[in-house]
């Protein structure tokens, strides 16, 4: 077996690895995969819709496996544009999960515009 096989194997493993693991959490499973998750007092995890989360996740994953087979074909450009694509999907997801109360159960009660007179103050008195 020669080292481009073996390459293939491995790449080819890793993806078929995430593709599993992918679909399985697109099925709301796989929460104590979740680093961080798992290790919250149960009060804490009953806060968060995690099938929402896990399904999020699952379809991270699964870009993720298609981002290795796709740079896998050998051509250096792309795989740089990949790299690039894939850590702009990963800080677009990080600030799409930890902004907005996106998988909490109970969404935060949206503020009231009315803003009192000490705060109308304070925002003149800084301008």
């Amino acid at each position: 077996m020669g080292e481009m096989e073996l390459t293939a194997m491995i790449i080819g493993g890793v993806a078929l690895l995430l593709v599993l693991l992918g679909l399985y959490m697109l099925q709301g499973k796989g929460m104590f995969l979740i680093t961080g998750y798992n290790t919250m007092p149960r009060e804490e995890q009953e806060k968060y819709d995690s099938p929402a989360m896990a399904r999020f996740i699952g379809k991270l994953l699964l870009a993720l496996a298609l981002w290795i087979v796709g740079i896998w074909s050998g051509a250096n450009w792309m795989f740089y544009v990949g790299v690039g694509l894939f850590l702009v999907c990963i800080g677009a997801a990080l600030i799409y999960m930890n902004t907005g109360g996106r998988f909490l159960k109970q969404p935060p009660a949206k503020e009231d515009k009315k803003t009192s007179k000490d705060e109308e103050t304070l925002v003149f008195t800084c301008f």
